[in-house]
């Protein structure tokens, strides 16, 4: 299901976020740079959504900030190899590069946000 208004429901954005990454991916030429940097994005992408629904679950507000932090800098590098995917790749595959890497930005803000506001 694609949709064009954002999400509000962090979890089903962050599950969105995951997903389209994956499905991204899968487009990509098979070589070596790629299949490597593009472990690392499914890793971090997934962890994003993750780690924000063990940060829901938390037991502590100590294991709260842990986990948003953790949400945060997986989306942080999730930008990372986005944009090193979609820089090295041809042309073709540039504007959904780009679509990810915002995407994963505007989940960076939000959750920076989010410990802004619990500290």
């Amino acid at each position: 299901m694609t949709n064009s208004k954002p999400v509000y429901d962090l979890e089903e954005r962050t599950f969105q976020f995951a997903k389209r990454v994956r499905l991204y991916i899968k487009k990509l030429p098979n070589n070596i740079s790629n299949i490597e940097d593009c472990k690392q994005v499914v890793r971090a992408s997934g962890s994003v959504g993750a780690n924000y629904i063990e940060e829901n679950e938390s037991l502590s507000k100590k294991d709260f900030l842990m986990r948003v932090k953790i949400c945060r800098k997986e989306a942080k590098e999730s930008t990372f190899f986005l944009r090193l995917i979609y820089e090295t790749n041809s042309s073709e595959f540039e504007k959904e590069g780009i679509e990810l890497y915002d995407e994963a930005v505007k989940l960076k803000k939000i959750i920076s946000s989010i410990i802004e506001k619990s500290n």
